[in-house]
């Protein structure tokens, strides 16, 4: 629980009183308790305001808000503003401005524009933190701190380049080790002193000829962000050790290594903003990921749009029920809050289109902002039901922010090589199945799953290959595909030929790797009916050409000079078995083959529903929380056979032939868990 004071699904959203007159803030209090808000987000962008000179601060104006708050019984989680610093601080310390990746300093404008190894940031930031806090500690409306907001910077000034010497200088400890680790004999790169360090930008085009060492400089500005997150948490927790300190992750999750970054916060905060083309199962997995941070506890749903947003190509409004919809799918994947960017919409700036609860017209008289008071009444009576309850899966994904990084700073074997494309497929497969997925790391510990799929593992970090290896020795089915245990953690490549160290326990031998055009394909044919896979498939993009060295072939190409090779095989190892999928094949393929391996596992669903409703479940104790998502356009009939459920949502009692309308949502709990 996220604090003891509100034992409820937190409802509301970033607010911006600051930037309308006093008599709007009433208004808006009145609105928010008409559709059923029990917390804000305050002050986000305010840094500004709360500090207008180098020696003055200025609360007052925040003092009223809080006040007005606690005063109508809503909660603040309260943000320290530093995602924005000043105007006159930005000109009277330059050197707080970042570089770009093209050399250029920036100026004064937008909002997180600074460098995150500037000292000077970081020392006004941690004032203003604790100032903040030593105000606040005790006032009544106060639930939870958020630092900053959407952390993502990556600068390239000479300060960075400093602090990368430093930073390589302790993770390498030698020259030699350097040199050795970035393979700088490559191009005559060979250092011999610490200063000769660059950072890796268009400058000198390192960033993508240098794989090494463009990797690390990645690395070193995940860290350099959580320093600078931690330079605020650590005084908001000197004053307020006992409430929970976060900052909100950014729907665009690539820029920063998350889960090292989860390590640091209290809890996962992040944004959701789906994009038109994105199905269900892409935001599906993105929530199981923000789960799988912090090893499966509940998160924070810091943003989402009630309607539309602003920033895309195509701002497509939410249709009715959706936003609805999309919420509970969070708090179906272990989100115990749902929180909206914004409160109101602004009047002017690059978000006064973006929706919002109140819309420029000001009133409770619009099709959102019903529909957001319909939630915020049904989110209430919930109460504390679902609160801090788990998700229990017998599958895991094996997800690295390295590998990501590394596959697509790659030069070849084709730009249209894409991690997280990949990743979706697999997921997608278990989705359309509705089998629960923990996202994890490459050294979790696997012990509990029966089925680990590791699609696109190019990267092996020292005991991966161990870690998959005990998991399938004893028992547990390993997938994963083309392109996989090609590099070690510094991208050299694991020499013995590929996969790598994954060759024993998958019983291959990789030969070559073709990338194929754009307008070219193969295809997969099945030697032999495996479930319901039979026949052929299409397939593109990568054709890894293999040999077997123990497993046994169940698919073959169909055309080019490699016709007949292995592209689907089965390895035995130990007790367990591990499969190796050389190609990129159409979703049916794949559909067909995790459908297959779920079967022999013994892996199901918990309820049989028809195609396009999402089921998952959460488990608090003895009680089981089972969620059903209609994501169709039309009403379905759901199975709930003899068992008597109730809906928490509605309070019907529900068994047999239940039909679910679109868009629509079923909370249910029954006295048995659904096997």
């Amino acid at each position: 629980m996220i604090n003891p004071k509100l034992k409820a699904v937190y409802y509301g959203g970033d607010w911006n009183p600051d930037q309308w007159p006093e008599e709007v803030w009433h208004e808006d209090i009145r609105l928010f308790k008409q559709a059923g808000i029990n917390v804000v987000t305050v002050p986000v962008f305010s840094w500004a305001k709360l500090q207008p000179a180098e020696d003055h601060y200025d609360f007052e104006w925040l003092d009223k808000i809080l006040d007005l708050l606690a005063e109508n019984g809503i909660y603040a989680c309260i943000a320290t503003s530093t995602a924005a610093q000043p105007a006159w601080m930005s000109v009277k310390y330059p050197e707080i401005l970042p570089v770009d990746v093209y050399g250029r300093k920036r100026t004064h404008g937008k909002r997180v524009n600074f460098c995150p190894n500037s000292k000077v940031y970081r020392k006004f930031a941690a004032e203003l933190a604790r100032k903040l806090a030593e105000r606040y500690k005790d006032h009544p409306a106060l639930l939870w701190w958020r630092v900053a907001n959407e952390y993502g910077t990556y600068c390239y000034c000479e300060n960075c380049a400093e602090e990368f010497r430093k930073w390589t200088q302790e993770r390498y400890k030698t020259i030699e080790e350097v040199n050795k680790r970035w393979n700088l004999s490559f191009w005559g790169h060979t250092i011999y002193n610490w200063d000769e360090i660059m950072v890796p930008s268009e400058l000198n085009d390192d960033n993508k000829w240098y794989q090494p060492v463009a990797l690390d400089y990645l690395r070193f500005m995940t860290d350099s962000n959580i320093a600078c997150f931690l330079n605020e948490y650590n005084v908001i927790k000197e004053v307020t050790p006992d409430l929970i300190v976060t900052t909100n992750i950014s729907g665009f999750i690539k820029k920063l290594d998350q889960f090292k970054f989860g390590k640091y916060v209290d809890i996962i905060s992040w944004d959701n903003y789906p994009q038109p083309q994105h199905a269900m199962s892409t935001v599906a997995l993105k929530h199981d990921l923000m789960r799988g941070l912090r090893e499966g506890e509940s998160y924070i749903l810091a943003e989402q749009t009630p309607s539309n947003q602003n920033w895309q190509a195509y701002n497509i409004l939410k249709r009715p029920g959706v936003m609805r919809l999309l919420s509970y799918q969070a708090l179906a994947h272990g989100a115990d809050t749902v929180m909206f960017f914004q409160m109101r919409q602004s009047k002017a700036g690059v978000e006064k289109l973006h929706g919002a609860v109140i819309s420029h017209v000001g009133h409770e008289n619009t099709r959102v902002f019903r529909e957001v008071a319909q939630l915020g009444a049904e989110l209430k009576n919930l109460g504390d039901s679902i609160l801090d309850a788990r998700t229990e899966a017998r599958t895991a994904i094996i997800f690295d922010w390295d590998n990501w990084w590394a596959v697509e700073q790659s030069s070849g074997p084709s730009r249209d090589l894409k991690y997280f494309e990949q990743v979706e497929k697999y997921y997608s497969a278990l989705y359309n199945l509705n089998i629960p997925v923990d996202i994890v790391k490459p050294d979790s510990d696997l012990s509990k799953y029966d089925l680990v799929i590791a699609p696109l593992l190019y990267m092996t970090k020292p005991g991966t290959a161990e870690n998959i290896g005990r998991f399938v020795e004893k028992g547990g089915t390993f997938v994963t595909s083309f392109f996989s245990g090609i590099v070690d953690e510094n991208d050299h490549v694991i020499l013995g030929g590929y996969p790598g160290e994954l060759k024993e326990i998958l019983g291959i031998w990789v030969e070559e790797v073709d990338a194929l055009l754009p307008h070219m394909r193969n295809a997969v044919v099945m030697k032999e009916p495996l479930g319901e896979l039979a026949e052929r498939y299409e397939c593109g993009l990568i054709c890894d050409i293999l040999h077997l060295q123990g497993a046994e072939a169940l698919a073959e190409y169909e055309s080019d000079f490699y016709a007949g090779y292995p592209c689907l095989t089965r390895n035995q190892y130990g007790e367990g078995t591990a499969y190796y999928v050389a190609t990129d094949p159409e979703q049916d393929f794949l559909n067909g083959l995790i459908k297959y391996i779920c079967e022999q596992k013994g892996i199901k669903a918990c309820l049989d529903v028809p195609q396009g409703v999402e089921v998952t479940q959460r488990y608090k104790g003895e009680r089981i929380f089972t969620f059903v998502l209609n994501h169709n356009d039309s009403a379905v009939t759901i199975d709930l056979t003899d068992k008597t459920y109730q809906d928490l949502i509605t309070g019907r009692t529900l068994t047999g032939q239940v039909e679910l309308e679109a868009k629509d949502v079923l909370i249910l709990e029954g006295v048995d868990r659904i096997e």
